[in-house]
């Protein structure tokens, strides 16, 4: 059921959203949606926005913020006059955009509220259709901030009636950089209005934004809530090689309906998905390199079941609703707690219940610590990995992997973070350098060989300590001006005794041969002789017909005169000559 979370299911004496003295149409949209009872943050927002006062509200993904002040905001469209953009909601992503979008089109079906989701990405005509709506006044626009600063800049969009503004998953604009786009359309707003700000997070950074856009507003703040009691949370460890083997026998092992597997890189979705395909499990991925209308086509698919595995990056962390979602994967753990929470809260929605499975490299061991504190529940490590043939599992030693946080690759498995590859566990015996073929001497690190080292330049020298102390008190002594400084005169250079001048005829390099003689000129030859081409008998150059000539290189017939306006060279016979050459 839409609109009560099964965090909520428990609670006595839930408010319905007919005691909030909705209007009639947008109360008979609302029951259209299925939605019933109110959840927390929809109880405690839904009244202090109809009274018009600005709001900070902070509470998970899944809990039902969109609604929260959809609802609210509709029932104020319902009262006033269409024809105009009363209400701007700023989302991080275009999927959330569309999302909202469709929501309105739910809630607002019989107040006949229009609205448009306006995003970046898509076909030209896209922007054209953005651009109507923003000039003829849509009643709502759900925007990401790039492409309205896009539109803006153009000059056309006018918010002088603009009543109502929202950020929505506002943390997460500010975490994609999106501080400065949102402060520069709140300055081309109108000051007297409402603002409305929902985070699932509320670090400082938000605090200190919401002082610069919000007056004296309200707050609600839902603690983050603990995963859901029908979710099986399975923490693996392995090697970044070890995940896909570890993921298909898991697969295998699982009823697994519908499955999406978060990634916190980008560029690895692509590899991911092929890996998958040739594995024989159908995937797909969506990630911000796609096209617009790709994105919307794989997530309706998805939708839709026609393919089992979506492999997405953390855009669809937040907000995105998807249907009985069976199992969630998260490839690489992700990089705060909180958004371990609302990636795992896709699945075991509506009191339904799904499976969590956290695979754990050496570098995300202390976010793992993290995420236990956060969730107030200590996970088993589970190590298979050896037991499926595919080598040693990391240890789970997270003191000891403190220092690899953001690194790719693993210490057990290779130098941590160089060039991002996991290469498996050392060989037995070769942990910390030891058992290695000893070096060369002068065999160093970097690829330059320096030599021994000096004698007295051992690393435990007892007098290095001395030296130093010597070389910094004559230093002292210098700068104080106890010390005359001489300045530095190179010494001389010993002098290149003179070269004996070579002897006379005496070749560069000594050789055993003699030189070679010159050629001999060329005789001329007499005036009015025949060419050997015109001694030649007609028919006997080559295999070619008679009355035909082979034409010299470079391309020219040179002396033979005109050609026959027939096109057929003149035979050259014995009794006639050349033409005179121009050489």
């Amino acid at each position: 059921m839409q609109g009560q979370p099964h965090l909520f299911t428990s609670l006595a004496a839930l408010l319905t959203f007919h005691d909030f003295n909705l209007h009639d149409d947008l109360l008979a949209g609302v029951d259209a949606m299925n939605y019933l009872n109110a959840t927390p943050i929809q109880e405690q927002a839904i009244p202090k926005i109809l009274a018009g006062k600005d709001l900070i509200a902070c509470a998970q993904t899944g809990t039902g913020k969109t609604a929260a002040y959809l609802v609210p905001l509709l029932d104020k469209i319902s009262h006033a006059k269409h024809g105009k953009t009363s209400t701007l909601v700023l989302v991080p992503t275009r999927e959330l955009a569309t999302q909202i979008d469709e929501q309105v089109t739910g809630f607002g079906y019989f107040v006949e509220a229009s609205s448009i989701a306006i995003y970046g990405g898509g076909k030209s005509e896209n922007w054209e259709q953005q651009k109507r709506a923003l000039t003829s006044g849509a009643d709502i626009i759900i925007a990401t901030p790039g492409r309205l600063i896009a539109h803006m800049q153009l000059g056309y969009v006018k918010f002088d009636d603009l009543k109502y503004l929202v950020l929505d998953e506002a943390d997460k604009m500010m975490d994609m950089g999106f501080s400065d786009d949102i402060l520069n359309i709140v300055r081309q707003l109108p000051k007297n209005r409402q603002t409305l700000l929902f985070s699932a997070t509320m670090p400082n950074k938000i605090r200190d934004f919401s002082q610069q856009i919000l007056q004296q507003p309200d707050e609600i703040r839902l603690a983050v809530s603990k995963p859901a009691a029908g979710i099986n949370q399975q923490f693996y460890m392995t090697f970044d090689h070890q995940k896909l083997p570890v993921l298909e026998h898991l697969i295998k092992a699982q009823d697994v309906q519908s499955m999406v597997l978060f990634t916190s890189k980008k560029a690895a979705v692509a590899g991911i998905v092929r890996s998958l395909n040739k594995l024989g499990y159908p995937a797909q991925g969506i990630s911000s390199d796609r096209t617009q209308e790709e994105r919307e086509q794989t997530m309706r698919a998805f939708k839709n079941k026609q393919f089992p595995i979506l492999v997405a990056t953390d855009v669809l962390s937040r907000g995105i609703d998807i249907d009985s979602l069976s199992h969630v994967v998260n490839f690489d753990v992700p990089r705060a707690a909180e958004d371990y929470v609302h990636r795992i809260g896709r699945t075991a929605r509506a009191a339904t219940t799904g499976t969590a499975i956290t695979f754990i490299a050496d570098q995300d061991q202390d976010r793992i610590v993290k995420i236990e504190k956060l969730i107030e529940r200590e996970i088993e490590k589970q190590a298979i990995t050896e037991g499926l043939g595919y080598g040693p599992a990391p240890e789970f030693d997270p003191k000891r992997f403190s220092g690899l946080r953001g690194k790719s690759g693993s210490r057990e498995g290779g130098r941590g973070g160089s060039g991002g590859r996991d290469r498996g566990p050392r060989r037995e015996g070769s942990s910390n350098g030891e058992g290695r073929p000893p070096r060369a001497e002068g065999d160093r690190r970097g690829g330059r060989d320096r030599g021994p080292r000096r004698e007295g330049e051992a690393k435990n020298d007892p007098q290095r300590a001395e030296r130093l102390a010597t070389a910094a008190a004559r230093l002292a002594a210098i700068d104080a001006g106890q010390t005359p400084v001489a300045a530095y005169v190179a010494p001389p250079r010993e002098a290149r005794p003179p070269r004996a001048p070579r002897p006379e005829g005496e070749a560069k390099e000594a050789t055993d041969q003699a030189p070679r003689a010159p050629r001999p000129p060329r005789q001329p030859r007499p005036e009015g002789s025949p060419t050997d081409a015109a001694q030649r008998e007609p028919g006997t150059e080559g295999d070619k017909p008679s009355g035909q000539r082979r034409r010299k290189r470079g391309g020219r017939n040179r002396g033979k005169g005109p050609r026959p306006a027939d096109g057929t060279a003149t035979t050259p016979t014995a009794n006639t000559p050349d033409a005179p050459s121009a050489e």
